[in-house]
């Protein structure tokens, strides 16, 4: 599916779909329409106002101007306790452009401080799944972009109520299908109601078909009746119980995470900004010493031009960073939003960045540009045409994790080694070669290649990588570079008269000692990138640094709860199994294997975790899921390829 906007007509001063020939909302009073039809209706501010749950999910099939989602914040923001989460998950095919919405929103003059904040994360809305997150992430809204039928099926969650907004079923058809009504049941409870403003025949009998009590009642304005009830089937929620996510408990959420480069303290942040207290243990006598402590990084979305797992978590990853640093508010010496050029410097990789022109992506996004447009962009001659990320840029990896490391509930133990893991009662214990040094329910293992050195997940065949990178002095030509260049490696924009350029990729290779036939190697990758800039750069008496990256045999990191490898070897399971019958380390989760791409990925799956760990909406589609499996290499071993897709709706979706 082509990414493609809503069009509009604002003839009558409100927007009117072209593409549904049908309006949005009410012309009587979209405001009071939204909160007769979808709060009340569903008794939110009943509901929350005794709300128990650390947390509380909307679904909505039609997310159009966000006016739903923006009077359902309010609301949550007037009656829900102070310490709980409201998850508002919305489908939407065709999502508005920016400037389309922002328009709409003027229409409600009262909801002008939720809306600003709503225009200023709404961007890049490509097909997809986007994570918005708001007030400290007491509201997250989570934006699946294309066909309802096609995203909801992937989505891992348990909804508390939904909101049927889409097109009336006589204008869109196509969303009103029984595929619809039976994901609703998949993610529903007992307790799940949902509301409509349509009373059409076919819609009623899905929604009983699927297990949903519908009753009419009087409808908005001039709408005679409309549709709302009660999930009254048998759940088909495959997900567990988990104890701590009542109010009551929420102060008692601890966890440990093992390693402070980028992937623990991200973990660590995604925990913290949900109230969870956190210990980050680190070997290391300070923080992302390793491959996080390099100078600086790109932060950029290497695509595949197709829909593989590594082209879908790169623009995931990508947007997710670059929404978590405007949370973050690095200043300019931590992150350069300078831009990012990638060159198209042989056949096959022209090849590749023309696959990737034709999707179709939005130009503020990316753009093709020529040899001469990339030359004026960067500030020196280059050769070759390539990909244009206006808002990529570079960054120092050490401030970021001290950004994200520095949260109040987040307690940091340096100069101290994990050895060991050992589970006692309902609790991990953690041990170096002294004793016992930290116990929680939850364990994060973030540590790269030292994450095989303990037996729960030592079956997870990481590897690693030895990298150099060289930091060569400007000159009166490198001087004048003012973006990020890339092809097989690297060169940023000179900071304190320095650049960073590299890097090089040898695996298992144990070297920590910097080598110059490896500056070699990265000045010779710069003759490709950059010929003026080589042929007046150093070569001799160059600095450097080398780390050890972590990787994994198909490229795609690990992020995701661990199982008993040697329970499983002992007794293998059918390759149909119900994954809540399977051996899991209760408790155990993993996020490591990010190679190159730590900086573009950690944050995302410290995220995917998070949400598994609290029971909350998954922020990527199972399918992605199951990609990033902790242990999908085991089973394919196994011969169980195929379990690896089930264990995808395990536990991500865990239930209250």
């Amino acid at each position: 599916m082509s990414n493609q906007h809503a069009t509009l007509d604002w003839n009558t001063g409100q927007p009117y779909s072209t593409q549904f020939e049908d309006i949005y909302f009410s012309t009587d009073s979209g405001l009071e329409e939204t909160r007769y039809v979808f709060l009340n209706q569903n008794h939110l501010a009943e509901r929350w106002k005794t709300i128990n749950e650390a947390s509380f999910t909307i679904a909505e099939a039609g997310f159009g101007t966000g006016l739903n989602f923006l009077c359902a914040w309010q609301l949550w923001n007037e009656t829900a306790p102070d310490k709980a989460r409201l998850h508002f998950v919305s489908t939407e095919r065709y999502p508005l452009s920016p400037a389309d919405l922002a328009s709409a929103l003027r229409l409600w003059p009262e909801l002008a401080a939720l809306s600003q904040q709503l225009l200023a994360a709404y961007s890049h809305m490509v097909n997809g799944w986007h994570r918005l997150v708001f007030e400290d992430g007491r509201v997250t809204l989570t934006l699946l972009i294309g066909d309802a039928n096609d995203t909801l099926p992937q989505l891992k969650a348990r909804v508390d109520a939904w909101f049927l907004d889409g097109f009336a079923p006589a204008k869109n058809p196509d969303m009103w299908q029984p595929a619809l009504f039976a994901s609703m049941a998949t993610l529903s409870h007992s307790e799940t109601t949902f509301a409509t403003f349509t009373s059409a025949g076919m819609v009623k009998r899905g929604l009983e078909a699927a297990g949903f009590a519908v009753t009419k009642v009087a409808g908005f304005g001039r709408k005679r009746e409309m549709l709302c009830g009660v999930y009254q089937g048998t759940s088909q929620n495959i997900c567990i119980s988990i104890p701590d996510t009542k109010l009551a408990n929420s102060n008692a959420k601890t966890a440990i995470v093992i390693g402070a480069g980028i992937a623990g303290c991200a973990s660590s942040y995604a925990l913290a900004q949900r109230g969870w207290q956190v210990t980050l243990i680190e070997r290391h006598d300070a923080i992302s010493q390793e491959a996080s402590g390099n100078p600086s990084g790109v932060i950029y979305p290497r695509l595949t031009g197709s829909d593989a797992a590594l082209g879908r978590l790169a623009l995931s990853g990508y947007l997710h960073i670059l929404r978590l640093l405007k949370q973050l508010g690095l200043e300019k010496t931590a992150f350069s939003a300078c831009g990012v050029l990638q060159l198209a410097f042989n056949s096959r990789e022209l090849t590749r960045l023309q696959a990737i022109t034709q999707q179709g992506l939005p130009v503020d996004l990316l753009e093709h540009v020529t040899a001469t447009q990339a030359s004026a962009i960067a500030g020196i001659e280059l050769s070759h045409e390539g990909l244009y990320f206006p808002e990529a840029g570079w960054i120092n990896p050490p401030l970021l994790c001290s950004s994200l490391a520095s949260h109040r509930n987040i307690a940091i133990k340096t100069s101290t080694e994990a050895l060991k893991l050992e589970r006692k009662g309902d609790s991990w214990q953690v041990w170096d070669k002294h004793g016992l040094i930290a116990e929680a329910p939850t364990i994060i293992l973030a540590s790269a290649n030292d994450t095989m050195q303990f037996q729960q997940s030592a079956h997870c065949e990481l590897e690693p990588v030895r990298g150099q990178i060289t930091f060569l002095p400007e000159t009166a030509e490198s001087r004048q570079l003012k973006t990020v260049i890339c092809t097989e490696g690297y060169i940023s924009p000179a900071s304190n008269g320095v650049h960073t350029l590299g890097a090089t990729f040898s695996p298992n290779d144990l070297s920590l000692e910097v080598r110059a036939a490896d500056h070699q190697t990265n000045l010779q990758m710069l003759k490709k990138l950059a010929p003026g800039i080589y042929r007046e750069a150093a070569s001799e008496g160059l600095g450097g640094r080398v780390a050890l990256r972590c990787t994994t045999p198909d490229y795609l990191p690990m992020a995701g709860p661990l199982l008993d490898s040697v329970a499983i070897k002992a007794n293998p399971p059918r390759y149909n199994a119900d994954p809540a019958t399977l051996p899991w380390l209760d408790g155990l989760y993993i996020n490591t294997g990010h190679g190159s791409k730590g900086l573009i990925n950690a944050p995302l799956c410290a995220e995917i975790l998070a949400s598994a760990i609290c029971g909350e909406p998954s922020p990527v589609d199972s399918k992605l899921l199951a990609a990033l499996d902790s242990n999908r290499f085991m089973l394919k071993k196994m011969g169980l390829k195929r379990l690896v897709m089930g264990l995808a709706a395990f536990p991500y979706c865990k239930m209250r």
